[in-house]
């Protein structure tokens, strides 16, 4: 399985009304250090709709400002629509809305 296959392997299973961090991701799909791997991962996305990656964010609950699908914008509606709600910074609380894993990619 390549790189890009185990983080989307991982973001497939971020249920809906939850977020991740881009490097919870990286940890979850083999190495805490692929952080940024994740965002390039995401940005070719093979599957929209599909891979949720409008449900990864910053370790500080932000959208990503370039997000690939449409803005960031895009992506703080797609995740509203999942009923996560940001406060006045724009920001997601982590501890209410965060994605508590249940281990990684084998």
């Amino acid at each position: 399985m390549s790189v890009f296959e185990k983080i989307y392997a991982v973001v497939l299973k971020i249920p809906k009304g939850s977020v991740a961090t881009y490097g919870q991701v990286a940890a979850l799909a083999g190495n805490p250090r692929w952080a940024r791997v994740v965002g390039y991962a995401l940005h070719q996305n093979p599957a929209p709709g599909i891979i949720p990656c409008h449900r990864v964010v910053n370790r500080d609950g932000k959208t990503a400002k370039t997000f690939a699908f449409g803005g960031e914008a895009v992506q703080r509606r797609m995740l509203e629509e999942e009923g996560v709600e940001f406060d006045g910074d724009g920001r997601i609380d982590l501890e209410r809305y965060g994605w508590r894993s249940g281990g990684g990619v084998t």
